[in-house]
């Protein structure tokens, strides 16, 4: 197997991208292909490299930022044409430049993706999706949530049009004209998708698709029913992915799987002998990436990948060899070199020239009585996402400019865990609770870091405002909030499964409250539900709590809402935010509840083999310095038991996990209390008083005592 080594190679830098707006044209074999991309200030540029340099062949400009750049041609011809999409726009150019088409779609929604299928387009807004033959209206369709990419199988292999919508409740959605085929199931929200092959495999029906917590998986889209073939989960906890492609990089004659996460991670997946790939190669960029293309650019005869990161740097992961042997003979500089660098030495003279102009006359109009400080704008790429495997948010945040300092504000109790990758060099500030300041916390990020990931833990029950402020290495200094909320249920995701065997605990509510009333008050208090009310009567959604696997259901209609979960906590919670909710807009809500006390010994059961791992975990912890001192004392340790030279030899990795997860204890501890406590708030009896002789029994923690705690507790 031949060993992938590629080299990186920057070729120029454009406005701040989005996803999926970089393209190579077909080349010929033995020629290079030409590059086309398209950036948030509306410029489109076409290019080819030409000795090293960046050669523009035709550029574009729209008033609006490009939010998708898509080839077209044929059915099954060659794809030479160039569409992009700005604004509710469609553009189409030649490979020459020329623009034959633009298309006023007329939409409400600006198009934030698009596909395009011979004399087809697709297009989709945030909820709405359109399909226009030759520039007229075919078909329409509403999505229950929010559409972050759309694709349609190839027509020369399939006898229908079939498009496929990569919805934000871990759904794709399989259309047939203006109605909904099916929908597939998937491990996470999906946010890019991508035909498998060329062609979509061998029958023209298989698709790859990324999603947000970092999976990649392929599915095969039946003219009834969907097929899962493989997917690859994501456990060193990468980044989510932003962009797929298939090109044979490896020269094996099997197209290979390329993959660009929002982290800056591109890799690169082979298809062996094994039903699923297998990572070759992997490399990381500082920003994120968001659009990755195979093909050969630079120089003739050597593939490389193509990618384009958020703050518009293109650059190939080249095959060719950039480096010459170490040794003592003497380093050769062509005239081309040498030419190159003269001219990037007499543009960085011209730079610094201008850069020291400008600021002249900033600082003489400064000082003036009339001056008014000009602050520059600049853009965030923030997300804000729930990690299912170790139940915290990951938030990232990256600028196109070096990041000076972000501060954190939090008016509710929340946990700051480690991150591996993350440089920066964070200083807390003390906080007064009593003023709702739980957490004032500051960042200060080396010099050229562009991109800033934390991880947060909150804990459910307690909801409110996470603030980040955000400061830029730029003169004047300048400063953007971002706020994302921390919703009663924050700990809660989507699922498509609920198992109603398990026993649960249900409440219902009933009043004169509407349909768009109710569904306001539910995302209120749990994530990833869509903004705008689904369409139809009733309305069912499924979550599961991504820290102890219990689940919850929610059915409600105009002036009903029933709320099953096999956790009484989850179920109290509710019932108190929304009861609230309904009171500030002072209606009257009647409540009854049916509580299932074999859901407390259920519970306490998934809390078990959790409590004990931390429980053990600390315990191993509090004995590593008593057994690094007797290891300092005592040369031969033979007389010391497997568990204890166990405990040394995995010193490290255990304080490392102790550290990172330096709260976790405590919220289980805290997890088993408020059950306790809601347990007996709905028989109408307030325990809050026995919560120390709770604890008492935690310390000497069995769970069968703690069963008949609960039980004999009154």
């Amino acid at each position: 197997m031949m060993e992938l080594n590629l080299s990186r190679v920057d070729y120029l830098q454009v406005g701040v991208t989005s996803q999926k707006t970089t393209k190579l044209f077909p080349g010929a074999v033995g020629k290079t292909q030409r590059i086309v991309v398209g950036d948030q200030d509306g410029l489109l540029q076409c290019l080819q490299m030409k000795k090293g340099d960046a050669q523009v062949i035709f550029k574009a400009v729209s008033p609006k930022g490009i939010t998708r750049v898509e080839l077209g041609g044929p059915v099954g011809g060659a794809r030479e044409r160039v569409f992009l999409s700005t604004g509710s726009e469609i553009k189409g150019f030649t490979k020459k430049g020329k623009n034959f088409l633009s298309f006023d779609t007329n939409l409400s929604e600006p198009i934030q993706s698009m596909f395009v299928e011979g004399a087809d387009l697709f297009t989709c807004g945030n909820y709405v999706y359109n399909h226009y033959k030759d520039c007229k209206d075919t078909n329409y369709f509403l999505s229950a949530d929010k559409i972050s990419d759309v694709l349609c199988l190839p027509m020369e292999k399939n006898d229908d049009i079939t498009p496929v919508l990569a919805c934000q409740d871990r759904v794709l959605r399989v259309l047939q004209d203006a109605e909904l085929l099916y929908e597939v199931e998937v491990p996470g929200p999906p946010v890019v998708l991508q035909l498998y092959g060329k062609e979509a495999g061998e029958e023209g029906n298989e698709i790859l698709y990324g999603t947000s917590d970092g999976r990649v998986g392929l599915v095969q889209i039946g003219r009834f029913a969907p097929s899962h073939r493989w997917e690859l989960p994501n456990e060193k906890r990468n980044g989510g992915v932003l962009s797929l492609d298939n090109f044979d990089i490896t020269a094996d004659g099997v197209l290979d799987l390329i993959v660009g996460r929002d982290n800056g991670l591109v890799e690169i997946y082979s298809y062996d002998e094994a039903e699923e790939p297998v990572q070759r190669f992997n490399h990381t960029l500082s920003e994120s990436v968001t659009s990755v293309q195979g093909g050969c650019v630079a120089t003739p005869g050597y593939d490389e990948i193509v990618c384009t990161t958020y703050a518009g740097w293109v650059l190939g992961l080249t095959s060719e060899q950039q480096t010459k042997g170490m040794g003592p003979s003497e380093v050769v500089i062509t005239a081309a070199a040498s030419s190159k660098i003269d001219s990037l030495k007499q543009e960085l003279d011209n730079l610094q020239v201008k850069v020291s102009s400008e600021r002249e006359k900033y600082q003489q109009s400064a000082g003036s009585k009339t001056a008014i400080s000009a602050v520059s704008g600049f853009n965030i790429n923030d997300k804000f996402v729930l990690n299912r495997e170790d139940a915290s948010y990951t938030l990232s945040l990256e600028l196109q400019l070096p990041i000076d300092n972000v501060l954190l504000q939090s008016d509710v109790p929340i946990d700051l865990l480690d991150v591996e990758k993350n440089s920066a060099v964070v200083s807390y500030s003390a906080c007064n609770p009593e003023e709702g300041n739980y957490l004032l916390a500051t960042y200060r990020c080396q010099a050229n870091t562009t991109r800033l990931e934390l991880k947060i833990r909150s804990i459910e029950g307690q909801y409110g405002t996470l603030q980040a402020y955000v400061t830029p290495r730029v003169q004047p200094k300048t400063c953007q909030v971002k706020q994302y909320n921390i919703k009663p249920l924050s700990l809660h995701q989507r699922t498509h499964v609920f198992d109603d065997n398990r026993p649960l605990n249900t409440v219902k509510l009933t009043g004169q409250f509407s349909l768009a009333e109710m569904h306001s008050w539910v995302s209120f208090c749990l994530p990833e539900l869509p903004e705008r009310t689904p369409p139809g009567e009733t309305i069912t959604f499924h979550f599961m709590s991504t820290f102890l696997d219990t689940l919850l259901e929610c059915v409600y209609s105009k002036g009903e809402a029933v709320f099953r979960s096999d956790n009484i906590s989850t179920i109290s919670i509710l019932k108190d935010v929304l009861t609230k909710e309904a009171t500030k807009k002072k209606i009257r809500l009647d409540i009854s509840y049916d509580i299932n006390d074999e859901s407390i010994a259920y519970t306490l059961n998934l809390i078990h083999p959790r409590l004990e791992y931390q429980l053990l975990l600390a315990k191993k912890v509090q004995l590593i310095d008593a057994l690094k001192e007797l290891q300092v004392h005592e040369e031969d340790l033979t007389f010391m038991s497997p568990e204890y030279r166990q405990i040394l030899e995995e010193a490290d990795a255990l304080q490392a996990e102790f550290k990172r997860q330096p709260c976790h204890l405590e919220r289980l501890y805290g997890m088993i209390t408020d059950l306790y406590i809601d347990k007996f708030k709905f028989k109408g009896v307030n325990v809050k008083g026995k919560v120390p002789a709770l604890l008492e029994v935690l310390d000497n923690y069995d769970l069968q005592t703690l069963v008949e705690f609960f039980n004999t507790s009154a």
